[in-house]
């Protein structure tokens, strides 16, 4: 059985681990797919708003917020995945990623309200 300041770990590193795959599938997507000025400024967007919330994120704060950072990526990554057959690929991984760090999220953001002291 695990503790629950173990599975709060377990949760922030598997979170971390799912920002750092998210952000790389969206860089990696559209350094293959478009030219290098654009490509680098759709990575800076990309990857900016998680640079913002990712030291709350790593002490376990944040989840909240982060939920709602995946949003735009799984709204593109469908929009690419249902009118760019050339961009399939690459969208339905961002579109994967997203979702996954969505359920970590919650289940981190379950993990850290469940430890919390019960009000009296």
């Amino acid at each position: 059985m695990t503790t629950p300041a173990a599975a709060r770990r377990t949760a922030r590193a598997v979170v971390a681990g799912l920002v750092v795959l998210l952000c790389a599938l969206f860089v990696l997507w559209h350094a293959v797919r478009f030219s290098a000025p654009t490509a680098a400024l759709a990575g800076v967007l990309g990857v900016a708003p998680w640079l913002a919330v990712g030291p709350g994120l790593w002490r376990g704060r944040h989840e909240a917020v982060a939920t709602l950072l995946t949003a735009p990526y799984l709204g593109y990554g469908l929009m690419e995945l249902l009118a760019n057959p050339g961009a399939r690929a690459w969208a339905a991984a961002v579109v994967l990623a997203a979702c996954a760090l969505f359920v970590a999220l919650i289940a981190a953001l379950r993990l850290s309200r469940r430890s919390a002291a019960a009000p009296t």
